[in-house]
């Protein structure tokens, strides 16, 4: 089994998405909203939450949050040593479900990292 494309995944999401915001327009609103307020910066910083976000995502096995979240993080700087690190306490959390997402985890920010710096 290969592993997906996290760049035409997140994107192919975004335009499934279309029908969501012209019919359900306030639960979209609804949901940026929460996501704005949840993300801002506070005591935690924003690459933090992401951090956080992301490890839910593999915790949860979803594999829209690996993309979406491997794109936020590669923007806000996250380092390889700080997602592998991220990644164990996930992992830990998770047991081994989450080990097997891990590893989908560590592709999808390769491949936003890989495409940033070309």
């Amino acid at each position: 089994m290969s592993t997906p494309s996290y760049q035409e995944l997140t994107r192919g999401i975004s335009r499934n998405l279309t029908a969501l915001r012209s019919h359900n327009a306030d639960v979209m609103h609804g949901f940026g909203a929460l996501s704005k307020a949840a993300m801002a910066p506070g005591a935690l910083d924003e690459k933090t939450k992401e951090l956080i976000a992301m490890a839910i995502g593999v915790a949860n096995r979803c594999d829209g949050c690996l993309g979406f979240h491997a794109k936020a993080l590669v923007k806000l700087g996250a380092t390889p040593e700080e997602f592998r690190e991220m990644l164990g306490v996930a992992v830990y959390m998770g047991g081994g479900p989450s080990l097997m997402y891990a590893a989908n985890a560590q592709a999808a920010y390769d491949e936003f990292a890989r495409a940033a710096a070309a």
